[in-house]
């Protein structure tokens, strides 16, 4: 593939925990972060429930002018950076201490809906007459870009600065665009951040509206059910996640810690349809095949699948038949689990943190469960690591991110060797 590529740093924010080894932690024992949704009154809407961020204080991460300023999804994405920049050892009080020059430093953030929470608050409250008046803060607050120029501002990171939004695969895109700048010799360092924080009536009602949200709304807990035959649509999540990736050089170099190694990563489009996946799932089997070619390995050499298993009628059954398809017999060998039956779907910020769950399965050698698969779909009949985590040595992982328009991301994770 190149460059070999090091993750070197990473932080979460995720409805079961905040901070990595809580978030992983977590996953493994079986918490699961989906609830009543608490941050508006949602009692007149036909979903009720959402995987919301609970116990997050943005003044442990930032000024309280900074707090003022970013929605919460840019507070995300912040408070998720500032835990990977500690972790990398590159948390440092000037730009003039790092141990990489600040030009050399970029940023790319993934992110579906930026500002829409915002956008319709503010709305609505110019509609009802709460308010007469725009806050001049209202812009930057919502605008994509401005989530990874808060912390190049904070930081005085003066790299590449990019953001993209490419639906639910978004947060998997930035680790790719991270990619192609070391690639491009562009940046020596990359924080590759997806954050996500969409849970307001308009979108509930859009996707309810669009039959693509869970509409178990008595029991919430259980409603995110990935491959599971009783599974009504996806549980809308929220959260925000950063890996920083530098070359193996590099990081050799300054003597950073290595988390792992980036060894593939793909995209693909359907070409198909605005919301549903191809029915043979050709976009998915092309970009996971691309990223394992890029690696230069065997379909038989990936251990684990981190799936993108939203818990959709149709969506689960296409990824399990693109699976089946290129990996042949490999398939059923496979470890493969979807985290969204506990973190529901975190929108842009998932293709992230679901990166960081295969890293820490690679490192603990423990496969985390598919939360609420009781009865499974006959046609979703691969090892989906049913509801209790697992002890399973992993060396190659593999996540999955498709989204909305036929966008597909597949990234390939590796253990470190030195």
């Amino acid at each position: 593939m190149g460059t070999p590529v090091v993750i070197t740093g990473m932080g979460a924010i995720t409805p079961v925990g905040i901070g990595v080894d809580t978030y992983y932690h977590n996953l493994i024992e079986g918490v699961r972060g989906i609830g009543r949704i608490t941050r508006f009154d949602a009692s007149e809407l036909p979903v009720q429930i959402a995987a919301e961020v609970k116990d997050f204080h943005p003044e442990n991460y930032m000024s309280k002018k900074l707090t003022k300023e970013m929605d919460l999804f840019m507070q995300y994405g912040y408070a998720a950076a500032e835990e990977a920049l500690a972790d990398a050892g590159l948390s440092v009080e000037s730009p003039d201490d790092l141990p990489v020059a600040p030009e050399r430093v970029g940023i790319v953030v993934g992110t579906a809906f930026s500002g829409l929470a915002t956008i319709a608050d503010t709305q609505n409250g110019l509609s009802t007459g709460a308010h007469s008046k725009v806050s001049p803060r209202f812009v930057p607050k919502i605008i994509g870009n401005i989530a990874a120029a808060q912390i190049s501002i904070a930081k005085g990171f003066r790299g590449p600065s990019l953001t993209v939004t490419t639906a639910c695969s978004s947060g998997a895109d930035a680790l790719s665009t991270g990619m192609m700048l070391l690639a491009s010799d562009e940046a020596d360092v990359v924080l590759c951040i997806g954050t996500e924080a969409a849970t307001c009536p308009i979108n509930i009602m859009g996707l309810a509206s669009a039959h693509a949200l869970s509409t178990y709304n008595d029991e919430p807990e259980t409603a995110s059910r990935p491959f599971d035959s009783s599974r009504n649509g996806f549980v809308m999540g929220e959260g925000g996640g950063c890996l920083i990736i530098e070359t193996e050089e590099h990081a050799k170099k300054r003597g950073a810690h290595i988390h792992a190694s980036v060894i593939g990563w793909a995209n693909s489009t359907d070409g198909y349809h605005v919301t549903a996946p191809h029915p043979e799932g050709i976009g998915a089997i092309q970009c996971m095949k691309r990223c394992i070619d890029k690696a230069g390995i065997s379909v038989s050499n990936v251990d684990y699948i981190n799936a993108h298993g939203t818990s959709t009628p149709i969506g689960d059954v296409i990824e399990t038949a693109a699976i089946h398809s290129l990996f042949g017999d490999h398939a059923r060998k496979l470890a493969i689990s979807s985290t969204k039956g506990a973190t529901g779907h975190m929108m842009g910020a998932g293709g992230i943190v679901e990166a960081i769950c295969c890293v820490k399965t690679i490192q603990e050698g423990i496969i985390p469960p598919t939360m609420n698969l009781q009865t499974p779909d006959p046609n979703c009949d691969l090892d989906y690591t049913p509801n209790k985590a697992k002890r399973q040595p992993v060396h190659i992982a593999m996540s999955n991110a498709f989204g909305f328009g036929g966008q597909n991301s597949s990234i390939l994770l590796g253990e470190y060797h030195s």
